[in-house]
């Protein structure tokens, strides 16, 4: 058994770039015709889609005082039919108003709609439909109404009338009165009664509420400020029919300027009538107060009271400011009083309040003095010093002076106070007539100058509003009417004809994506690249076509001998020197059954036996024979297995000599089918019968049994010199090439080199996928067939095994 081999090395990509397109390539068929139907599906689509186009307008927001006549009056403009915020949201959501659209759809009957059937669309027939549709049911109910009706025109005078919803299906009359289903209507000629339409087609007349038309209206209608400008707004909405997006955007400006001016007219109006009813009550008051102030004048006998007042009121005035003087006064010495009377113990009392007696003063100071020298002593010396207590008795003496002089001060004060008061009162007596007078008067013309004011603002206000009505000024301009883009916003013709031709080849490129995806086969010597890093690759067998023969012949041209000659030339690199002068021992083995081991070893003996080699091949497959077939022999012939088994077989008793005279190629068969295999290779037999015919045979070929199913060839591999590993291409799943490496890296396949059988060279250079419908069933009686199928089999069978 070989040393155990460390195959640990660096992963490296493996993918070829060339292989994976040449692998796409390979369906080319399929790939094109994919591209035609996406080229196709696209170029009807573009042919048959109605086309959409984009329909703009431009419209200027104007200001409340802007081109108004009213900005020059003297308020500053007509102010009163400003509406507050003119921001342009504001204006984007009047345009985009249910109310708003409706009114629109409504006047240009946009919820009635014509459609001519054509060979393969319906188009709208926007004002050029042949008939036309006049109700007389009021306007309240038709635009709640949801029909439709075809109209197929008969003759010149006479047209089919037909309602699925109603199964109703009649000829009328142009211009009949026609009553169904809650609606009166009639028909007729969209040119005039006299027009012929009798060669029309038919036409398809649909009513939609005009709720549901205009929710479809707001839905597609795109308003939005119109680049950097601050008052100009961009409408555009995408129909099928422009001329009808282009009436409808106009219209919809034309109201909306409309509905402005009606609502500033209507504001105006108001207005007026508002401030006539307040200058008629305004008049009455101001009549009125005007005549109160001649009366009042004339009952108090006087014509200014300013002059006789102006004497008492200076006296009083005087007076006041001396009282407040004393009240001053007395309030700071009740607070010096207060505090002494709650003050324990020497502390400092507040100085430098304003108190204009003189004497209290000074016996503030000195008290404050004595507090702050005894303080001084307090420092060094306790309380019963005798300086100390000196200065606590003049202390004392001071606070009872100064609470008899603050007594007497107070005393002094009200005293003084009383005759004030008693002169303001005598100043007051006397000029308590003049305040009520002049409080009356001044009231009266207060009540004056405020009806004049307000008599006069509403004079202003009158005419400014007069003004303003007449001259009321539109909310917008239309700076660019509604205009249709000449190219169509949907569809565009050549960005769906490329889309269709790219989606057309990338789904069969996403299919085969799939399908390679999806595939674990081995199909070309790329895919055996993590196993013949490695492992030496011995070479490719070509696929054999139904017509060729699967076993070479002498001077044989074909695919399938010169890929022999090519194993056959490669293994001259593998073989062993013989140091023992004897014959080279080559195991052919492979992962499961069906990969082609016994198709292999049967060719590979005839080659090598070409270059005049004496070549044994052995059927060491005991569990299920295949040699058989290539020499069609009988399956109960004596072979291997009975060599193993019975001590008396010798070699040359199993051994068969090919029937082809032109290349001789000896061979032992498996023999009859044991109960038990692994044991009979157990024993020493094997190695005795190769040893003893490596003596004789330059090349033993031993076709063995596969290493994954059954231990048989693992048991016998130490006695080869070289192992050939078979892997078969569309068969073999890429999970099973670990299998061998392993066995490789655990020694125990010796020589290992490795063959890939089947392959197909019309595609596998494109790494194409092949079905097979082979079993990896392995056991006894697998693939028995009856000697009747042997007999109808041709010989050497197109099947590899």
């Amino acid at each position: 058994m070989e040393e155990l081999q460390d195959f640990t090395e660096e992963k490296e990509s493996n993918f070829d770039l060339k292989a994976e397109i040449f692998k796409y390539l390979a369906y080319w068929k399929w790939l094109l015709f994919g591209l035609l139907l996406g080229g196709l599906i696209a170029y009807l689509y573009n042919r048959y889609t109605i086309p959409q186009y984009y329909t703009q307008a431009s419209l200027m927001v104007l200001k409340d005082n802007e081109n108004n006549i009213a900005s020059a009056l003297p308020s500053g403009g007509g102010s009163i039919l400003t509406f507050g915020d003119n921001s342009l949201d504001n204006q984007i959501v009047t345009l985009k108003s249910k109310r708003l659209v409706e009114k629109v759809v409504d006047e240009l009957n946009h919820n009635i709609s014509y459609f001519i059937e054509g060979n393969v669309i319906t188009i709208e027939a926007y004002k050029s439909s042949p008939v036309i549709i006049q109700f007389i049911t009021a306007d309240s109910i038709v635009n709640k109404a949801s029909k439709a009706f075809l109209v197929t025109p008969k003759s010149d005078t006479s047209f089919n009338l037909v309602d699925e919803s109603q199964g109703y299906n009649k000829s009328h009359e142009i211009g009949e009165i026609i009553e169904l289903d809650g609606l009166k209507f009639s028909i007729v000629p969209r040119s005039g009664p006299d027009s012929s339409f009798k060669n029309s087609k038919t036409v398809q007349i649909n009513i939609n509420p005009v709720d549901r038309v205009a929710g479809d209206y707001i839905s597609k209608l795109v308003i939005g400020p119109k680049g950097k400008a601050a008052d100009i707004l961009s409408l555009g909405i995408v129909q099928e029919e422009s001329t009808k997006s282009e009436d409808f955007l106009n219209n919809l400006m034309q109201q909306f300027n409309a509905d402005g001016v009606t609502d500033k007219r209507q504001v105006a109006l108001s207005t007026t009538e508002f401030i006539q009813d307040r200058l008629e009550l305004i008049t009455s008051e101001l009549d009125s107060v005007e005549g109160g102030m001649a009366d009042f004048k004339r009952e108090n006998q006087f014509m200014d009271v300013g002059s006789g007042a102006s004497e008492y009121l200076s006296k009083s005035t005087q007076a006041e400011q001396q009282a407040f003087e004393i009240e001053t006064q007395l309030m700071i010495i009740r607070s010096i009083e207060e505090l002494l009377n709650k003050r324990e113990g020497y502390q400092l009392l507040p100085a430098s309040l304003g108190i204009q007696d003189g004497e209290i003063s000074g016996l503030i100071s000195t008290y404050n003095s004595l507090v702050l020298e005894r303080n001084a002593y307090l420092r060094t010396s306790t309380p019963q010093n005798p300086v100390v207590a000196t200065i606590t008795a003049q202390l004392d003496s001071l606070r009872e002076n100064l609470r008899d002089n603050i007594r007497s001060a107070v005393s002094s004060l009200n005293i003084q106070l009383g005759v004030l008061n008693q002169l303001d009162r005598s100043s007051q007596s006397q000029f308590s007539t003049f305040p009520g007078l002049e409080k009356g008067m001044r009231g009266i013309e207060r009540q004056q100058q405020i009806k004049e004011q307000l008599y006069l603002f509403l004079l202003q206000r009158r005419e400014e509003a007069a003004i303003a009505f007449a001259v009321t000024s539109p909310v917008s301009k239309i700076i660019d009417p509604a205009y249709t883009m000449s190219s169509p916003v949907d569809p565009k013709p050549w960005l769906i004809l490329v889309g269709g031709f790219l989606i057309g080849l990338i789904l069969p490129l996403l299919i085969l994506f799939a399908k390679f995806m999806l595939d674990t086969k081995v199909h070309h010597k790329g895919d055996l690249a993590t196993l013949i890093k490695n492992i030496p690759f011995l070479g490719e067998v070509p696929k054999i076509a139904n017509e060729s023969e699967v076993v070479i012949q002498l001077n044989d041209r074909s695919p399938l001998a010169e890929s022999f000659r090519i194993l056959r030339t490669n293994l001259a690199y593998l073989v062993k020197a013989k140091k023992e002068n004897r014959g080279e021992i080559i195991f052919v083995t492979s992962t499961i059954k069906g990969e082609g081991k016994t198709f292999i070893s049967y060719n590979l003996a005839r080659t090598l036996a070409t270059t005049k080699k004496k070549v044994i091949i052995i059927g060491a497959d005991i569990r299920n024979p295949k040699l058989h077939r290539y020499v069609q022999a009988p399956m109960d012939t004596k072979g291997l297995s009975d060599y193993l088994y019975d001590l008396d077989i010798n070699p040359k008793d199993i051994i068969a000599s090919s029937e082809d005279r032109e290349i001789q190629v000896d061979l032992i068969l498996s023999g009859t089918i044991p109960p038990n295999p692994a044991e009979l290779f157990m024993n020493d037999r094997m190695e005795l019968l190769l040893k003893e015919l490596a003596q004789s045979y330059d090349f033993i070929i031993v076709d063995t049994a596969p290493t994954m199913i059954v231990t048989d060839t693992l048991l016998i591999s130490p006695l080869a010199d070289t192992t050939l590993y078979v892997t078969r291409s569309g068969y073999t799943e890429k999970k099973l090439l670990d299998f061998p490496k392993d066995l490789k890296q655990q020694g125990k396949l010796k020589g290992l080199a490795v063959i890939l059988n089947d392959v197909d060279y019309s595609k596998f250079s494109y790494g194409a996928q092949y079905g097979y419908s082979y079993g990896y069933g392995y056991g006894y009686g697998v693939d028995k067939q009856s000697r009747i199928k042997r007999v109808l089999k041709k010989p050497f069978g197109k099947t590899k095994v």
